[in-house]
């Protein structure tokens, strides 16, 4: 069994014996049910020396240069094939943290619930926020609980802040990227997105497409670790994709870019999933990817590193940073054509983070 596996069998926790096995609008009063409900759920399953303080927040000793990061989650459905709303929420902000250059340390944690949501959903939400924190070595020290009418909200949503500090060896920021930079990603695209988008349109293929959601700060600090400042600048490609994000870097720092479609991995079924929804996986989400610009001297090293780590089996160069076409996304076909990628223009897929 991975270690993954093992972990997630250590905290298959039993449900406690709740008074009611929906959330009502009590749940949000501040009172007694309030209390109940964080007593069993929250403060026991999450529990830590600075979360039982229960205070309005959370005194923390900070040292050095941090990041701050924030972010709402209002995936629909709540659970999906590899993951669920829980386990997004705290992986997608240690992974905004992790693109800052810096090591997630403490996040707070709020949910909006619709009245009516099972006891038993919210209770498997907070399991997988207890899984996906002790995997990614990270701490829930302050939060908020609000109910909204039924009808108000949908099931559930969820806000995560976090901080962490930035690694010493890291001087990640756009303005470092130069002509010659060589374009990793580090691995299959798109698979996010059509998990989700196969679980609303009921689509069903040989093997079930799995969303990506995992935590990728142990991976980014490895590398950090072993190349420093090689590593110019990350980002992870959520909302809009893979050419949204490369599209944004080409505008804001006038760098031109050109891609090979060859070389950007993908997974055969989500490929074909994409095609009969009639999508572009350049521009579908992930949760689980980041998109690095290393120089041109490293970028073969950084790639066999990030091959030898889980979250990297898949990576890629996929392209480079030029002179040519400034402000720029330029990709050739994989049948030799030469394409302008541009940002996404409205909202393809909706509720997918």
């Amino acid at each position: 069994m991975s270690e993954e596996g093992k972990l997630r069998m250590q905290l298959q926790c039993p449900m406690p014996k709740l008074d009611f096995e929906v959330i009502t609008l009590g749940h949000g009063s501040g009172g007694v049910l309030t209390n109940k409900l964080l007593d069993s759920g929250v403060f026991d399953l999450l529990s830590n020396d600075i979360l039982d303080e229960r205070h309005d927040g959370a005194t923390l000793d900070v040292k050095g240069k941090m990041a701050f990061s924030t972010d709402s989650f209002l995936v629909s459905p709540i659970f999906f094939p590899g993951g669920d709303i829980g386990e997004l929420a705290v992986n997608g902000t240690v992974n905004d943290l992790a693109m800052c250059g810096a090591i997630p340390q403490h996040l707070s944690l709020s949910f909006i619930i619709e009245e009516g949501l099972p006891m038993k959903d919210f209770w498997e939400i907070l399991v997988s926020i207890k899984f996906a924190c002790e995997k990614a070595g990270v701490k829930v020290v302050t939060g908020d609980t609000k109910v909204v009418e039924k009808g108000k909200g949908d099931k559930i949503f969820i806000n995560t802040s976090g901080i962490g500090e930035l690694h010493p060896k890291a001087t990640i920021s756009a303005k470092r990227i130069q002509n010659g930079d060589q374009i990793i990603l580090s691995g299959n695209m798109a698979s996010h997105g059509m998990a989700i988008m196969s679980v609303r349109e009921g689509l069903e293929f040989d093997s079930e497409i799995e969303s990506d959601t995992t935590n990728l700060n142990h991976t980014i600090n490895g590398l950090i670790d072993e190349f420093g400042d090689a590593i110019h600048c990350l980002t992870d490609p959520t909302r809009g994709g893979v050419a949204t994000v490369l599209k944004e870097i080409a505008q804001t720092e006038n760098l031109g870019i050109e891609l090979s479609q060859a070389k950007i991995p993908i997974d055969n079924q989500v490929a074909s999933a994409c095609e009969l929804l009639g999508l572009d996986p350049l521009y579908v989400a992930n949760e689980g990817l980041f998109v690095a610009f290393v120089d041109e001297d490293k970028a073969e090293a950084v790639l066999s590193a990030l091959r030898g780590d889980q979250n990297g089996t898949n990576a890629a160069i996929i392209g480079s940073v030029v002179e040519d076409h400034s402000k720029q996304v330029i990709m050739e076909s994989a049948i030799g054509g030469k394409r302008v990628i541009s940002m996404l223009p409205g909202e393809q897929l909706p509720r997918i983070c």
